[in-house]
């Protein structure tokens, strides 16, 4: 794919981008190891104070990042700001929480293992890569850079093709707060030369947050380098309703839930799994919420859902609902879309069965897949039937129900009467194909450090 913003609204390419040559990333990676032991060597506080500086930066030039975020990938003005607001509140919640994060843990009893002093400490790994996709531009990386720069790491991005232009006002913003050079730098590289770069001796560590398929080529090279890896992958995130759920608050929010960045999130619920009881009441709420969503230019404040951020993506949206109708699925639709660009309507899905490719696959885009349960068994059984294991969503006000769901659900979380979001301070990730390690909140500043363990005596 060429390095390139391709306006999803239109289908134009506005500017493109020469990749860096082997020159270039040799420069940058020696700067990388240059800076890495560069902020080893600064305090938590002079950290802390550059983070700020980057919030305060994010927050002076919040509308011109904004626009950038809507034009390279489609998501409306409004959850732009949003996502950039959301980048300078993690950024300081790292700065504000991190040193804590990573105090000096002192074993009370020492002299149980014939110490006088014994204790572990958190020290950073050195550069870091992270392979980030195009749907949360900012976002997606700064959940990583606060807390690997805040550890002391030094970091490397390769951001999404065609994402060029926030992965180089990213490429500025860390020197700009006063980070030291090389700090944080992007790689303006395609994927086929990313194997090379985690295969550098340089390279400590790397984070991926993408497609099943990539993170399984990233975790093979990481391994056969053995170098620590995070991987945050797809999901195809359950939203269960059970009888005692609040019905008009479930449905309002599963709109949300799935139309959230033009329904390309991984955290997105997609697979809404409703009780026969409630069943037809909730899904006729449910269908003419998705189609009273206006569909259009995402930069008019007045649009609820935009573009599919690639043609390729669309494509694959086209062809997975295709495949459940011919199946015997039904669908209904929502508000035809415009003549131009990517877009695809709300779309929701019934009489889905496991013989279709949208029971097992990923739909990143504004399609809903509704599945009918006998009883919270039933539920609870198809909610886990998927490879993934990312999040989840549980509806009801019956607590022993609650729990059940809760301990049951084989997700990286469980959402009780609410929508996953990832939040500064809450740990983010999933298990079986969903990913490994975690990111945010305390886990995710330790993943790229050294435990190491001290042991003294005279």
């Amino acid at each position: 794919m060429a390095i390139a913003t391709t306006n999803p609204a239109t289908g134009r390419v506005e500017r493109t981008f020469e990749e860096h040559d082997a020159a270039e990333v040799e420069r940058r990676l020696q700067l990388a190891e240059q800076a890495s032991w560069e902020l080893r060597r600064t305090s938590y506080a002079q950290r802390s104070a550059w983070l700020h500086a980057a919030a305060g930066l994010l927050e002076e030039e919040a509308e011109q990042t904004a626009r950038i975020l809507t034009t390279e990938m489609g998501k409306t003005i409004s959850q732009a700001r949003a996502e950039v607001a959301k980048c300078a509140k993690g950024l300081r919640f790292y700065a504000d929480h991190g040193a804590a994060m990573l105090a000096d843990s002192p074993l009370d009893d020492a002299s149980v293992v014939g110490a006088e002093r014994a204790w572990t400490r958190y020290e950073p790994l050195g550069p870091v890569l992270a392979v980030m996709p195009w749907n949360y531009p900012l976002w997606q990386v700064v959940r990583f850079a606060a807390p690997a720069l805040m550890a002391g790491n030094a970091g490397l991005l390769k951001h999404a093709s065609n994402v060029p232009q926030a992965a180089l006002y990213l490429d500025s913003l860390f020197e700009r707060s006063g980070f030291p050079s090389g700090a944080f730098q992007t790689l303006m590289i395609g994927a086929a030369r990313v194997d090379g770069v985690i295969r550098d001796h340089r390279v400590r560590a790397v984070t991926l947050t993408g497609s099943e398929p990539a993170g399984r080529s990233v975790a093979a090279a990481a391994g056969a380098e053995v170098k620590k890896v995070v991987l945050e992958l797809g999901g195809a995130d359950p939203f269960i309703v059970l009888p005692s759920a609040d019905l008009d608050r479930a449905a309002a929010t599963a709109v949300a839930a799935r139309v959230v960045n033009n329904g390309q999130s991984c955290i997105a619920a997609k697979r809404f799994i409703v009780h026969q009881d409630v069943y037809d009441e909730f899904v006729a709420a449910f269908v003419k919420q998705m189609g009273g969503l206006r569909v259009g230019d995402p930069l008019d404040e007045a649009t609820d859902v935009g573009p599919i951020a690639t043609e390729a993506g669309r494509r694959d949206l086209v062809e997975l609902v295709a495949d459940a109708i011919e199946a015997g699925a039904t669908a209904t639709v929502g508000q035809t879309v415009p003549g131009d660009g990517w877009y695809y309507p709300p779309t929701v899905l019934e009489d889905v069965t496991d013989r279709m490719r949208v029971y097992r696959e990923e739909t990143f885009g504004p399609v809903a897949t509704v599945l009918r349960a006998t009883d919270a068994d039933h539920a609870l059984a198809i909610a886990n039937d998927t490879s993934f294991g990312l999040s989840s969503s549980v509806w009801t006000s019956d607590q022993e129900e609650a729990d059940r769901f809760i301990a049951g659900l084989e997700a990286g979380a469980v959402f009780v009467n609410g929508m996953t979001i990832s939040y500064p301070e809450l740990p983010f990730g999933g298990i079986k194909d969903s990913g490994i390690g975690r990111e945010l909140a305390a886990e995710g500043i330790r993943e790229f450090c050294n435990l190491k363990t001290v042991w003294t005596a005279s």
